[in-house]
């Protein structure tokens, strides 16, 4: 696992870079959440091929839980991906309503993030 830094606004935003998945359990966000902010991030990019498919089941809760510690430690995240390949209708919407705000985002590409986190 490596973490690129970026700037928005001269604000650092770390992005993880990894070969395989780094979110497999709740403990694995909330850990990857503490070590980025001890590093002095509150914006992070994950991408969804490091992501467990389980997070994406919203019936494991493995999303809930990470996306709540996130929210009340305010640090913004975004997942980067391809959500177009999941049917679940309560994942399309819960993507569409975390998309509203400016807590948690899902987009499409590192771009999109970095100006998502911008604003």
């Amino acid at each position: 696992m490596e973490i690129i830094k970026h700037t928005t606004n001269n604000q650092p935003v770390a992005e993880i870079i990894a070969d395989g998945y780094i979110w497999t359990t709740i403990e694995d966000g909330k850990d990857i959440m503490g070590d980025i902010y001890y590093q002095g991030y509150d914006k992070l990019i994950v991408h969804e091929k490091n992501i467990h498919p389980d997070f994406f089941d919203l019936k494991t809760k493995i999303a809930g839980e990470i996306l709540q510690k996130f929210s009340t430690y305010r640090v913004r995240l975004v997942i980067v991906g391809n959500f177009s390949n999941y049917k679940s209708r309560s994942l399309k919407d819960f993507i569409f309503e975390s998309n509203k705000g400016k807590a948690v985002n899902f987009l499409s590409s590192l771009e999109e993030a970095l100006a998502k986190l911008s604003q």
